[in-house]
């Protein structure tokens, strides 16, 4: 299951959390290839609500909306996070690492 960094986490928080969103909002993580395999086959969207067969994540009070290609294409990474000095969201991936 992807996993989120604590900054991860924040950065999700803040870009959903605006006056504009809805309470329960999330970040939503969809696929546009039916087998994604590599980051940029992805879109990141801010979204009210998972649709109805995303898988949720919920880490350290964000919430993360996956659709189930990109779900698996995730399963085994970590997104982290940071925001430039002009406030924009980068977000980056890492394969999670054995314990």
């Amino acid at each position: 299951m992807l996993l989120l960094t604590e900054t991860a986490a924040e950065v999700v928080k803040s870009v959903t959390s605006t006056p504009q969103t809805p309470e329960g909002s999330g970040l939503r993580i969809a696929s546009s290839a039916a087998a994604p395999e590599n980051p940029g086959e992805l879109q990141l969207s801010a979204e009210p609500q998972p649709s109805d067969d995303d898988q949720v994540i919920e880490a350290a009070g964000a919430r993360v909306f996956l659709e189930p290609n990109a779900a698996t294409y995730l399963q085994d990474k970590v997104l982290d996070a940071k925001v430039d000095d002009e406030g924009n969201a980068q977000f980056s991936l890492a394969v999670q690492r054995p314990e």
